[in-house]
């Protein structure tokens, strides 16, 4: 098990400094008082985590959220002044017994680039899957089981002898009569094509904790495998340590060990493992060398033998820095969560939407507060949950859902610079006029360099002062002025659609020939005409009428475009 109860006797913090004093590089940006807090507040809940799992084998979190904030938790400490913790197992002495060989633990190579450091120079390697699911020592005395141990703290472990009987795949005898033979596996639930790369971990390691943790014996015993990862002090010779395995009756190890040589070899079985059909839930690979040190030498730390390199995960765990709003040409309010930036699936991940105001609210994020995010489909990032609040909830000031419509900012006036540069993006876009080069990095600049009271400003632009843009170079600017050109020639319901006109109307607008015989046209004539009920008719030509969309059809009729005559 990896998961240790902190115990922190007292939560002292002094400092010299006042409470506003500015926190080092990489620590958050807290006075020391809420350093403090927030430090206490986080530590009291690993505990309270801790200790379920220890007692029931219930794990709230995922192990790599539970990672994610214990290393959190040390950073905080450190900015905060205070030494490490000390650790210590729940349940006190008696409960646990030292394991005759330590359980070392693996160090987690990060990507391809580490796991070829750490190979160079080494020979005999071989690769395994990484089992998902509860480390135990298994002692074996003249042939018969004397004990079953939990990993514990890998030192000391609980006593889980009375469960072997229950667990067909343990065998209480085995050929080997020798005074101790001491073998280090995982105990996992058996599936039956378990695909990782779609199904994941299916919460496989908690079950088979709770099966094993429970005072009672539980029918999910019976479906609980073992997969022999170590045997210290066993065969030196692979082939020999695996076929020997096999005969004394764990015969899964040999059916998924392989000789690597290479990186790519590794990588082969790393993307085997995760995308085919197996009998156990994986969560990455282990690469070892065949020698070891003798068991004796073994401590409750990483090995130096062995490794693991782990499949990108599902979804990872961030920070949020930040809460930014967008809003789009219809008026409505998005809300942006700036995010510490991560990696997934090779993607840069520095924000996340969450919708709409009323959204953002339910969810109750923050800045300071720890989020999972996974990719959806097309690779657009999702937040998926909030694992961790700051204690302290400032109140933050967004726009009310209700300022802004479809018919607000049509100029870039007071408090519309969101919504007038997305109206602008829409028109360039492909539902618009398609003018190629006009994203919204390129209307900013122009925004930024021409001063603008309409939605059509640009068509008057000529290359000089296109050029005269910052940020826009002279062969940018004749492309620019091109496409420019390019809009006149555009049809009636082109230019109806870029300026924001009601899509579900569109097709019967573009049958009349020109603006002035969509201003003659009723609302009670709309809702006959297009069969789009009275609600719709009246948006249609309540936009048409707005002073605004006038002033616009008025500036279209006088840069002499035919449809606006």
């Amino acid at each position: 098990m990896r998961r240790f109860t902190l115990f922190i006797s007292v939560f002292c913090f002094i400092f010299s400094a006042v409470a506003s004093e500015i926190i080092p590089q990489d620590c958050p940006a807290w006075s020391s008082a809420q350093l403090a807090r927030e430090t206490h507040q986080l530590s009291e809940q690993l505990t309270l985590w801790d200790q379920a799992y220890h007692a029931s084998g219930s794990s709230p979190i995922e192990d790599s959220v539970y990672d994610n904030l214990r290393h959190k938790q040390s950073r905080w400490m450190k900015c905060a002044g205070l030494p490490s913790p000390e650790i210590v197992i729940p349940g006190g002495e008696d409960a646990f017994v030292t394991h005759p060989v330590a359980h070392t633990g693996l160090n987690k190579l990060r990507d391809k680039q580490a796991v070829s450091d750490w190979m160079r120079g080494r020979k005999n390697l071989w690769v395994q899957p990484k089992i998902d699911g509860v480390a135990v020592s298994l002692i074996y005395r003249h042939g018969k089981l004397a004990a079953l141990l939990s990993r514990g703290d890998g030192a000391k472990g609980q006593n889980w002898t009375s469960k072997a009987a229950s667990i067909p795949s343990i065998p209480l005898n085995i050929p080997d009569k020798s005074p101790e033979l001491v073998l280090q596996g995982e105990l996992y639930l058996k599936m039956t094509g378990h695909q990782q790369s779609v199904e994941g971990g299916m919460n496989a390691r908690s079950k088979v904790a709770g099966a094993m943790m429970r005072n009672s014996v539980s029918d999910q015993l019976s479906q609980i495998g073992i997969f022999v990862w170590s045997w210290p002090d066993g065969p030196a010779d692979m082939q020999e340590h695996l076929q020997k395995l096999s005969a004394l009756g764990f015969p899964v190890v040999s059916q998924f060990t392989f000789a690597v040589n290479s990186v790519a070899d590794v990588s082969k079985w790393r993307d085997t493992w995760f995308l085919q059909p197996l009998p156990f839930a994986t969560d990455g690979v282990v690469i070892r060398q065949q020698e070891e040190p003798a068991g004796k030498y073994w401590i409750n730390k990483p090995a130096t033998w062995a490794v693991a390199w782990k499949y990108p995960p599902a979804r990872q765990l961030t920070e949020v820095t930040g809460i930014t709003t967008t809003t789009g040409r219809s008026g409505k309010v998005t809300v942006i969560l700036n995010l510490k930036t991560l990696k997934l699936d090779d993607k840069s991940v520095s924000k996340v939407s969450v919708g709409s105001v009323a959204r953002f609210k339910a969810w109750d994020v923050l800045p300071g507060d720890q989020v999972a995010i996974s990719l959806a489909g097309q690779g657009i990032p999702r937040l998926d949950d909030v694992t961790w609040r700051v204690s302290e909830r400032p109140e933050i000031n967004l726009p009310e859902p209700q300022q802004f419509d479809a018919l607000t900012c049509f100029t870039p006036e007071h408090g519309c610079a969101q919504q007038f540069l997305s109206r602008l993006v829409w028109l360039s876009g492909p539902e618009g006029l398609d003018m190629a080069g006009f994203g919204g990095a390129t209307w900013q600049k122009l925004l930024d360099g021409v001063p603008a009271d309409s939605l059509v400003v640009w068509l008057n632009l000529n290359e000089q002062e296109m050029a005269a843009v910052p940020g826009i170079s002279v062969k940018q600017a004749q492309k620019l002025v091109a496409q420019i050109q390019l809009t006149r020639e555009k049809g009636f319901r082109h230019w109806l659609s870029a300026l924001g006109f009601p899509t579900f109307a569109l097709k019967f607008a573009e049958q009349r020939l020109n603006w002035r015989q969509l201003e003659q046209l009723t609302s009670s004539e709309w809702e006959t005409m297009a069969g789009i009920g009275q609600k719709r008719a009246r948006q249609v030509y309540d936009f048409i009428h707005h002073p605004q969309v006038v002033a616009l059809a008025e500036r279209l009729k006088q840069a002499k475009l035919p449809a606006f005559q």
